[in-house]
């Protein structure tokens, strides 16, 4: 027993000091950063919610890898199935209820317009919002909002506005724009753009109603305008139709689309692809898909990760490419706030964000913003379409937002 004594005691010893270190430890653990998200995971545009899940994986996968500073990040996203009423409540709750730090990547121009006043007047973040609206770049008016796109509407228009007077000084231009806040704002930033000249450039314009089942008067008003360019500001089903009458209608003038309605899946393959080869587009982030990223190491980081923590998504979808590359800003964001992750912190750092370089923008473009800039991308790169994917056309083009002369 005396031999023992020794023993025992030793052992109760290393036991005290063990439980004291678990004490210490759980004592000194950071607590988790609270970050929130609005997606619509019901009704008509539920296939927005690809932006959420991803970013819902993206940070299940921060976690496991430890954390950010130490903390792990909590993504509480809810449902406002698009509806801006829905919207409010969702950030009520998330705000006083789950005590969020900042409300991340809400989806929609309608929602995150909805929530605006609220989160400034609350001085919540409301951060990186899923909207290309030039109102989400206010700092002015609204010193709690920043939107992110790879399109801000205004600043993709004034390219192809630039574009168009650099290389056909003499072109007649037909726009066809949907009726609505989106296309307002877009349309706007191409005339602000070509300024003084807009009443001479664009000889014929057209709007169409979301609701509208076809919009074959509207492209042959434009074709009969006799224009050589067209312009086309069209959501994706609507492009999709306007690719497919100009083409039907032996129209051929240099066609324009827009962003949002340039995808290879589901714009041109329905329009067909041959009637989609020449168009051009602009957009700041790398197709995934193309064989000519097959090495490219900020697309593979992409496809791994996708094929680790988001198995169910589709790669094809650029909806999941811009989720992660919007979390891999908000990562950076958190990252930069250090210790001090207060929502005042998040804020000043979402405005302090200095030629950060991610692997799915395309080389040259990086994001920037300052306390007087709050559009973190404000460059884009020109593309036509070959038949079968995108080729460059020119250098990376950048842009100043011409705000328009109110704001809601």
């Amino acid at each position: 027993m005396p031999r023992l004594r020794p023993m025992i005691c030793a052992l109760m010893a290393g036991v005290v000091l063990a439980t004291a270190s678990t004490m210490a430890t759980a004592q000194t653990a950071k607590p988790d950063i609270k970050l929130g998200n609005i997606a619509p995971y019901s009704g008509p545009a539920s296939a927005y919610s690809a932006f959420a899940k991803t970013e819902a994986a993206y940070f299940r996968m921060v976690n496991e890898q430890g954390g950010i500073n130490g903390r792990k990040v909590q993504f509480l996203s809810y449902d406002d199935a698009y509806s801006p009423a829905k919207a409010v409540e969702q950030a009520r709750k998330l705000v006083e209820q789950d005590e969020v730090i900042a409300i991340f990547q809400a989806v929609g121009t309608p929602s995150n317009a909805a929530i605006m006043k609220y989160m400034n007047i609350k001085k919540v973040p409301q951060l990186l919002s899923a909207t290309g609206a030039s109102k989400f770049g206010d700092p002015k008016n609204f010193p709690w909002t920043m939107g992110f796109s790879t399109s801000v509407y205004r600043i993709e228009s004034a390219i192809y506005a630039r574009h168009i007077m650099a290389n056909y000084p003499d072109g007649k231009v037909a726009v066809l724009y949907p009726n609505d806040d989106y296309g307002r704002d877009i349309y706007g930033g191409f005339k602000d753009a070509l300024g003084a000249k807009a009443k001479t450039v664009i000889i014929a314009e057209a709007a169409y109603d979301s609701s509208d089942p076809t919009i074959d008067s509207q492209i042959s008003k434009l074709k009969a305008s006799g224009a050589d360019i067209f312009v086309n500001f069209s959501t994706p089903r609507f492009g999709a139709l306007a690719i497919r009458r100009v083409a039907e209608l032996g129209w051929k003038p240099v066609h324009f689309i827009n962003t949002t309605a340039a995808s290879i899946a589901t714009v041109f393959k329905p329009a067909g692809l041959d009637n989609s080869t020449g168009l051009i587009t602009a957009t700041s982030i790398k197709e995934p898909l193309d064989p000519r990223y097959a090495d490219d190491p900020g697309v593979q980081e992409y496809l791994t990760f996708m094929k680790t923590y988001n198995p169910e998504g589709d790669v094809a979808n650029g909806q999941n490419a811009y989720g992660f590359l919007a979390s891999q800003v908000m990562h950076k964001v958190i990252e930069q706030c250090g210790d001090d992750v207060s929502r005042a912190n998040i804020m000043k750092q979402a405005a302090n964000l200095k030629g950060l370089k991610f692997g799915l923008l395309f080389d040259g473009i990086t994001v920037n913003t300052s306390p007087d800039n709050y559009f973190p991308i404000t460059q884009m790169q020109l593309l036509r379409f070959n038949g079968k994917t995108f080729d460059k056309v020119g250098p990376v083009m950048t842009e100043t937002v011409l705000q328009p002369a109110s704001q809601d």
